[in-house]
This record gives C-alpha cells, structure tokens and sequence, in this order.
C-alpha cells in the first residue's frame, strides 16, 4: 500500500506563490506516474500537472506557464510550484500516483493523497 501526503497549501493574494509537496511513503521497482489533481467544491476533480519517470511533463492549458512540477532524484517526493497565482486557482489539490508494480510492471494502482486547501484572493 502507498501513502501520500500533501502540504504546502495555503492562502495568498492573487500573484502569489505557493509550493506544493506530495511524499509517497514507497517508491515502487518499476516507476510510477505523479500527478496533481485539484477540485472546487461543486466541481469535477480536474488534472492540472504530472511527471512521468523520464521528466516528462504534462500541464493543463489553464496552469501552463504559471505552475511547474518536479520531483527528487529518488522520486520519492513531487512538488508543484505555483506561481503569479489566481482567483481561480482557488481549490483543493490532491497528489495522485499512478504506481506500476508485478512481474511484468504491467500492473497498475492509484493512489490519492488527503489534499491541501489553495485559497487565492482578489
């Protein structure tokens, strides 16, 4: 079982900044994908970054340029650093990792963090 924790949340004005950690208490043998994921309330839980094994990264269209995610060289620990914050930022933000394992690496388990508040203001 993998545990995750997030933190770093926050409240800021709008500009802001604010860093986002997620530790994952295992890091699997064959990799995993990490991701952040934030909802409002009323809204659907919706991507917003993740970080496969190779750095690649991916971003949604609302976040580019604004928020950048990374992890540590034992992958152990992703971050999202979020910068020239908005109103509409404003949102729980929850870790994800998508962890490969078995014999193959073919198996597949997700796993959430317990989410930090983000709260931008005007």
């Amino acid at each position: 079982q993998v545990h995750l924790r997030e933190s770093g949340g926050g409240s800021v004005q709008a500009g802001g900044s604010l860093r986002l950690s997620c530790a994952v208490s295992r890091v699997t043998r064959c990799g995993a994908y990490m991701s952040w994921y934030r909802q409002a309330p009323g809204e659907e839980r919706a991507f917003v970054s993740g970080i496969d094994t190779d750095g690649r990264r991916a971003y949604a269209d609302s976040v580019k340029g604004r928020f950048t995610i990374s992890q540590d060289n034992a992958k152990s620990t992703v971050y999202l650093q979020m910068d020239n914050l908005e109103p509409e930022d404003t949102a729980m933000y929850f870790c994800k990792v998508e962890a490969y394992g078995g014999i193959r690496c073919t198996a597949q388990n997700d796993y959430w963090g317990q989410g930090t508040q983000v709260t931008v203001s005007s």
